[in-house]
């Protein structure tokens, strides 16, 4: 499955961020997870994350969200949360 233009820009975003050198932003899948395997990111990794989308994006990650799981889970879940949630 290839990326969303939204999932190319939030991919880019995350490769840049984190400073993820041997990363290739096009070749991170969609669906893989962001945690654990696929990027294996880690706490620390995903509140650079949200405080950067926050900036970026307008879109709140609150770190005792009960849904971060779901919204962190892969490329294509956080991107749809953003899209779902900008201001308009």
């Amino acid at each position: 499955m290839s990326q969303t233009p939204a999932e190319a820009e939030l991919a880019t975003l995350i490769v840049n961020v984190l400073n993820l050198e041997d990363v290739d932003a096009g070749a991170i899948l969609p669906e893989a997870p962001l945690f654990g395997g696929g990027l294996a990111l880690d706490s620390i990794d995903a509140l650079e994350l949200s405080l950067e989308i926050s900036k970026r994006y307008g879109v709140q990650l609150r770190s005792d969200d009960e849904n971060n799981r779901q919204i962190f889970a892969s490329l294509q879940a956080l991107s749809a949360h953003i899209q779902a949630n900008r201001p308009a």
